[in-house]
């Protein structure tokens, strides 16, 4: 019937499989207790819209549960260094291999990690410098250590293997010397209380507090801002100098002795030992950064620097992309180098050695090189990555690893990449299958998935109407299954693509735009209309709009421009090259900017949906004028759990306790008081049309959206959560729990909630991301309801269903990194094929080809 779950039959083995992984009884999340048999040996593709339970049956049920079994096999100690996941709810698995998850996470939070040291090739090259490397005369071989910046050995002592210096100056610290000491000329002081105390200190000490910074003497600034002294000195709150001489001349007690700090000794001694992430930001707006004096911000001593190979310090090697490391190390790999033959008369030894381990990179690099990442370098840093950039590192390192009857759980490998790269994606993939290895993917991606040699679609829809296999079998079986939304895009095209296109109501032009690859680069984009950006990975898309366009539009409106934070420590962050180029016409009718990113939308499970959107001041508001809570004088602020009078005061409002198992994994666990529930009991005795507090915020958007239907401004704000695709989310779903994709989402819906007509500018980077074709359909709805009232969208992109349904298309390339950086093509999807050097026209042209609809 059509609509209906299709009923499994037994499958039936692949040719040349390896047996099936059967799992029974899985109710991981949403799950339904699913029986499935998954095939080894094989490609298997999960998919099924957003939200619908492959990720719980792939990562949470069967990765889980290898992990768990792995790790029964591990040193109890051992355990403990291991990001150990909960055992899955489920009765049986038989048949599973050992597993290696590559998810869509980020990886150590520090700059100090890289490409290099993710994929290990950072160790390989110290080795190489180490050991093949030529020394100027009559310098000593160093140990593979020394070549690295974050050993002691290797650390510039100057910088200590940062590659930059840090120094507080008259000029950061005193922005505006017009300004008095009473008037906090000295900027970097602390605010509040400490700041006065430091105010009344000096008064004692004789300075005039009132004078103008620059009216002070040179000596007097000098010793205010620069010294190490501290003196302690008695203070009386609030008296002038000539009063406070004539207390102390009595011997009047003060009211307190304080002890004085210069400005530069505070700004660096609270950065260096504060834990207050806020406090650090804050100084360190006083601090000024240059490259290393010593090192010139290579970050290694100079005797380290000084070992070459192919005329390069191991620094400037880390600086090239992959694709030239390739062309420098080749060579050496095939002996065919200049000299190659003396070399290895003279020095047997080293040409081995150098032979051996250039071969080791050389065939790593090809993998990279294979998965479209040729434009990165090994020293860029893995915050600085996409998701998916660090998911392929992951997976280039695993194919050199040559393991064999391993079951490999990928997250999305797709994600952030241009249908050409997903061609040597597949091809990376195959050779891990051909290795005797099991691939199981969760993806959205119509060719990945049409790649695989068995589907498994969960669904048919998110959340609680999700969670059952609506097919499994091999690709072809899934075109007579009614019920599968996949089947629906696999099968024929969406005819998103057929409307009429909007016309341009003005051209917003940029010119000389320097960042990254750009370079002079003039671009122009249409007003009133939904553009997309396209182009390989690393061609500059992200470049030319997250960031040039976005801190220019900002700079012109007289925001503050977007800063990219870098996770990890401040210190630590790579100093990002201002945008060159300006805006020459176009601003008259853009008001507004509206930068739309995968950001995390809290970093504490305090953070949840409903706060974030603000549906939940709302829905407080209705429990506080119910008849009861009113009878009880509870006020909105009783119903939030971040407030004590109304929250759980065990769990202090966060629903679980942390418990530590020493050898086994720590967990979270329900609060044994509140059940989860946050709230303390009275609280919970409030109730609105049958339900409390807690048990709102446990209803999905799309339950959500029934229960509030008669309350306008609540019902409109949860549709447009459903119509973006988050139908399935739960109200108080914290953010910790949320993907970048769904962040990202939240953060449209909760924009799409103000009615703003006609002047605004959206710009939106791959909000594809982590959605079913279907959900994308919603999505596009919802951005070009945003063009039909007169704003403007553009979109980074790599989804040609999105390019194909856009009105203007700006493709750049024609390749990454060096070989990118121009736009190939600027026009109507329609007619790409016009464009020459375009790598997106053969998939953006498919995209458009009409098909019969099943």
């Amino acid at each position: 019937m059509k609509g209906e779950v299709q009923k499994l039959k037994p499958p039936t083995p692949l040719q040349g499989s390896g047996g099936f992984v059967r799992v029974r009884g899985a109710r991981e999340h949403n799950l339904k207790s699913v029986d499935v048999d998954v095939p080894r040996d094989a490609l298997v593709v999960f998919t099924g819209v957003s939200g619908s339970g492959k990720s719980s049956l792939a990562f949470g049920t069967l990765y889980a549960e290898a992990q768990r079994r792995y790790l029964e096999s591990v040193a109890p100690y051992a355990r403990r260094l291991f990001h150990q996941m909960n055992a899955p709810q489920v009765d049986e698995i038989d048949g599973l291999p050992p597993a290696v998850a590559l998810q869509q996470q980020r990886s150590s939070p520090t700059t100090r990690s890289s490409v290099g040291s993710v994929t290990t090739l950072s160790n390989l090259l110290r080795m190489l410098y180490s050991r093949a490397g030529d020394y100027p005369f009559g310098q000593p071989l160093l140990y593979a250590e020394s070549f690295s910046p974050n050993t002691p050995e290797g650390a510039c002592p100057k910088c200590h293997g940062l590659g930059r210096v840090y120094e507080a100056t008259e000029q950061s610290m005193v922005p505006d010397d017009s300004l008095t000491i009473r008037e906090r000329a000295i900027a970097a002081w602390p605010p509040a209380w400490h700041g006065q105390n430091l105010r009344d200190i000096i008064t004692t000490l004789g300075y005039d507090i009132d004078k103008p910074w620059r009216d002070l003497s040179r000596k007097e600034r000098n010793w205010l801002l620069f010294t190490e002294e501290q003196p302690t000195v008695p203070v009386y709150a609030g008296w002038d100098h000539e009063t406070i001489a004539k207390a102390i001349k009595r011997k009047e007690p003060p009211s307190y002795m304080g002890t004085f700090t210069g400005a530069r000794r505070y700004v660096m001694e609270t950065f260096a030992k504060t834990e207050s992430a806020s406090m650090k930001k804050r100084v360190a707006r006083y601090m000024i950064s240059s490259d290393c004096p010593v090192c010139d911000g290579k970050r290694l001593r100079k005797e380290s620097l000084s070992v070459k190979f192919a005329g390069l310090d191991i620094a400037e090697i880390s600086n090239v992309p992959l694709k030239l490391l390739a062309a420098v190390i080749q060579p050496y790999a095939d002996g065919t180098v200049k000299g190659w033959n003396t070399l290895a008369e003279s020095h047997p030894e080293k040409a081995v050695v150098t032979q051996r381990i250039a071969q080791d990179v050389a065939a790593r690099v090809e993998v990279m090189l294979d998965l479209g990442l040729g434009y990165l370098a090994l020293n860029r840093s893995t915050p600085t990555l996409s998701p998916g950039e660090l998911q392929r590192l992951r997976l280039a390192t695993q194919v050199r690893s040559n393991l064999f009857g391993v079951v490999y759980v990928l997250d999305e490998p797709s994600a952030g990449l241009h249908p050409a790269d997903t061609e040597a994606l597949l091809t990376v993939l195959h050779k891990l299958k051909a290795a005797g290895n099991s691939l199981f993917v969760v993806e959205h991606e119509l060719d990945v998935i049409r790649n695989a040699d068995w589907i498994i679609d969960v669904g048919p829809a998110a959340g609680e109407k999700g969670g059952e296999i609506v097919y499994s079998g091999p690709l072809a079986g899934l075109e007579h299954v009614a019920a599968s939304e996949t089947r629906r895009h696999i099968f024929h095209v969406s005819t998103s693509s057929c409307r009429t296109p909007h016309e341009p109501r003005g051209w917003l032009r940029l010119e000389g735009v320097t960042r990254n690859n750009l370079n002079q680069l003039n671009a122009e984009f249409p007003l009133g209309v939904f553009t997309t950006v396209t182009g390989v990975s690393g061609s500059g898309k992200s470049s030319l709009v997250s960031q040039a366009l976005v801190e220019l539009v900002a700079e012109y409106l007289g925001h503050e421009v977007p800063v990219d934070e870098e996770e990890g420590e401040a210190l630590e962050r790579t100093a990002s090259a201002p945008t060159g180029g300006e805006i020459v016409s176009g601003m008259e009718t853009v008001k507004r900017l509206v930068r739309v990113d995968q950001k995390a939308i809290g970093r504490t499970p305090r953070s949840n949906l409903a706060t974030y959107t603000g549906l939940f001041d709302h829905v407080r508001g209705l429990f506080a004028e119910t008849k009861t809570a009113k009878a009880r004088g509870y006020d909105a602020g009783r119903f939030s759990f971040n407030v004590a009078k109304g929250r759980c005061e065990n769990c202090r409002g966060e629903g679980f306790v942390f418990v530590e198992l020493l050898f086994l994994p720590s967990v979270y666990t329900p609060c044994p008081t509140c059940h989860g529930a946050r709230y303390n009991a009275k609280t919970l005795e409030i109730q609105y049309r049958g339900k409390n507090i807690a048990e709102v915020l446990g209803l999905t958007v799309e339950a959500a959206w029934h229960f509030f239907m008669d309350d306008p401004q609540l019902s409109r704000s949860l549709d447009v959560l459903r119509q973006v695709g988050l139908g399935y989310l739960r109200l108080g779903q914290p953010a910790t729990e949320l993907s970048g994709g769904e962040a990202q989402r939240i953060k449209l819906a909760t924009e799409l909630q103000r009615i703003v007509r006609g002047t605004t500018l959206y710009i939106l980077d791959e909000p594809t991301t982590g959605l079913h074709p279907s959900d994308v359909e919603k999505l596009m709805t919802q951005l070009q309801g945003l063009v039909e009232a007169g704003n403007t969208v553009i979109v980074v992109e790599h989804d040609m269903q999105v390019a194909a349904a856009s009105d203007w298309v700006i493709d750049m390339g024609p390749g990454a990194g060096d070989e990118g950086g121009r736009i190939v093509y600027a026009g109507r999807p329609s007619q790409i094929r016009e464009a020459q050097d375009s790598r997106t026209k053969p998939y953006l042209m498919e995209a458009h080809k009409p098909m019969a609809v099943i």
